[in-house]
């Protein structure tokens, strides 16, 4: 690398693996690398896009901070599940997608060399942005099992401390499927009160849970934490608009001013032909309905998986669009099982270098992109390819 900041920044791998597929030109290959799906978005969404495809102030850079439509079904949107009232004007802002949205929060969180407490294993895309902020990551281990992911509330707060500058936290999260609960969130209020320190929650799959029950904020679970809360959110998973490249951040109105400052230095702008559209898949009367019959699919098409591969080391999910395989009991690292995969089960996968310390011992399979009929088979492709 020629710059240090890159140094520990390894990529991601569904990028290789997703380029290998694209380039492969085979229909039979499962696509079961990359987070797309292909559940359509909201009829309300794609009709909003195309009128604004012909419509002239949607074709420029203002407002630099989101079109007033999109920052006040955003905020609305947030403060229903949060159980908290947002200022559209002071306490919410437009960013280019959910991760846009991530890095410009821990730019204007923490200072370089303080530490983020992160879940283990965690999307690489979060880890390698807080080590592009300046940050140091501080995992915490995630207990895996037959029936889950699940995550001890006090090792949780155990690693807030005097060198923290924020806890980011994502539910469910992505790629376990890890869902946290009220313990989780009394644990942390205490933790971050003591250490003066920011919560930063990713709110990108909130809805997608297998439990039937809603979204757990944390501000819905402890009030206190909206003075610590900054949530982050976006288009692209429950709404199924990932090419609109739109997310949004609400905090607290004074570390508000700071988040919009880096927007305006980093991207500048968000996609103008695209804010109206995702508002109005938010305001939509049935949204919740929407996102509901979508989180139905894909828990079905996760439960062929499981059934499947059952005799397999498979983690359960809690809700969201993946889950793992520990590839150790098969004898095989995660790269060999994808290649494997790859060349003699016509599967793309994903293993999880550097998804955080536990992440080299498990292939990520998403389930968001391939109808359950096209699944079926997915057993005897995992033989093949352990055959090989």
């Amino acid at each position: 690398m020629t710059v240090s900041r890159l140094r520990d920044i390894p990529g991601i791998g569904v990028d290789r693996v997703g380029d290998a597929a694209d380039a492969a030109h085979d229909p039979d290959l499962l696509r079961l690398e990359n987070l797309d799906t292909d559940l359509r978005p909201p009829a309300v969404a794609l009709e909003a896009t195309r009128a604004a495809v012909d419509d002239d102030d949607a074709n420029s850079y203002l407002p630099f901070q989101g079109h007033r439509a999109l920052l006040e079904a955003a905020a609305a949107h947030v403060g229903r599940i949060a159980g908290h009232s947002y200022d559209p004007a002071t306490e919410c802002v437009s960013v280019v997608g959910g991760l846009n949205g991530v890095l410009n929060v821990l730019l204007a969180t923490i200072e370089p060399g303080q530490e983020v407490v992160l879940c283990d294993p965690i999307y690489a895309g979060l880890v390698n942005r807080v080590r592009l902020a300046g940050g140091v990551t501080r995992f915490v281990p995630c207990d895996a099992s037959p029936e889950g992911w699940s995550v001890d509330p006090r090792r949780l707060a155990d690693a807030v401390g005097p060198d923290t500058g924020a806890v980011l936290m994502m539910g469910p999260a992505m790629p376990t499927g890890l869902v946290l609960g009220q313990e989780h969130w009394e644990a942390l209020a205490a933790a971050l009160e003591r250490h003066d320190a920011w919560l930063i929650y990713d709110a990108a799959m909130e809805r997608i849970r297998f439990d039937g029950r809603p979204p757990g904020h944390p501000v819905a679970a402890v009030p206190a934490l909206a003075e610590r809360t900054i949530t982050v959110g976006a288009a692209s998973k429950e709404l199924r608009m990932i090419g609109w490249r739109v997310g949004w951040v609400t905090a607290p109105a004074p570390i508000m001013a700071d988040i919009r400052l880096v927007g305006l230095t980093n991207v500048v702008c968000q996609v103008g032909i695209a804010q109206d559209a995702v508002a109005a898949a938010l305001a939509a009367p049935d949204a919740d309905a929407d996102v509901a019959a979508a989180t139905a699919v894909w828990r079905e098409r996760c439960e062929v998986v499981l059934d499947r591969l059952a005799d397999l080391q498979v983690v359960r999910p809690h809700g969201g669009w993946s889950l793992l395989v520990d590839t150790r009991p098969l004898g095989l690292s995660p790269e060999e099982l994808s290649r494997r995969l790859f060349l003699h089960g016509k599967v793309a996968a994903t293993p999880m270098n550097g998804w955080g310390p536990s992440g080299d011992h498990y292939l990520r399979l998403v389930f968001a992109n391939e109808p359950a009929e096209r699944l079926a088979d997915l057993r005897e492709r995992f033989e093949r390819a352990l055959r090989a």
